[in-house]
């Protein structure tokens, strides 16, 4: 081999070390916009429906495959969804303001706004009942005991919220085909399902419909990451594996 030929087979294999930067960085980028857009992104909590397991500003990761290839939301999975009609107050909707945090959200590296974390009771088809003598939710005639998960439950009359402003006692269901049913874990605190169950002319009554479409989750809620001190892997409560098919099920 010449001179002149070893002298570029040298440069084709030691680029200078700028040019490498660059492209591992945007190696980088592109790898972290994959990773956003198909497996796994960060959200924050954007209120305090989710306490005692997760607390407004928590940092959490929703992971998405759980759902691909015709899997949906199941009952007890703690899910992250767009907002489905006005959920969401101005404030809670907001995403980082700077360009460099949009920037950010864009990658899947900073939370973004415009959605809501919330736990999954019902399905399609499920008839979700508030409440029984022992002030229980009950889901195709079957109680649920929540006390694991619940904000302060020895201390609430009820685990379901109130309806209409003024009463513990409601039905919904069948859960149309293509959405949830979802409740926050502080139920004396949480616009979710329920709460949008009112009339639209009652005091406090939320906005849009109680049942969110399927299509507007984002994916499951696998850990909170920060703060580091509470980090943990959030797993489906046992109580929502003896919940019958809608099918199979009395939902009296």
């Amino acid at each position: 081999m010449s001179t002149a030929e070893a002298d570029r087979s040298s440069t084709r294999r030691h680029l200078p070390l700028w040019l490498e930067t660059v492209l591992l960085l945007g190696v980088a980028l592109v790898v972290s916009i994959l990773i956003k857009t198909f497996f796994a992104q960060v959200f924050y909590v954007p209120s305090a429906s989710m306490e005692p397991g997760l607390v407004k500003n928590d940092r959490i990761l929703v992971e998405k495959p759980s759902y691909w290839f015709g899997g949906t939301p199941q009952r007890g999975d703690v899910v992250v969804f767009s907002d489905p009609g006005q959920w969401l107050t101005a404030e809670e909707d907001a995403g980082p303001t700077s360009t460099i945090g949009k920037a950010l959200v864009k990658i899947g590296l900073y939370p973004a706004g415009g959605h809501l974390v919330k736990r999954v009771v019902g399905v399609a088809g499920d008839v979700v009942r508030c409440c029984d003598k022992q002030g229980r939710i009950s889901v195709n005639g079957q109680p649920l005991e929540e006390d694991s998960y619940l904000r302060s439950p020895q201390t609430l009359k009820c685990n379901g919220p109130e309806v209409n402003g003024c009463t513990k006692d409601w039905s919904t269901g069948p859960i149309p085909p293509g959405t949830i049913f979802v409740l926050g874990d502080n139920r004396a605190d949480s616009a979710d399902s329920a709460y949008h169950l009112c009339h639209p002319r009652a005091p406090f009554c939320g906005r849009g419909g109680p049942f969110v479409p399927v299509s507007d989750v984002v994916g499951r809620v696998e850990a909170l990451l920060w703060p580091a001190g509470r980090f943990h892997v959030l797993h489906r409560p046992s109580d929502f594996a003896s919940v019958p098919d809608p099918t199979s099920s009395a939902t009296r």
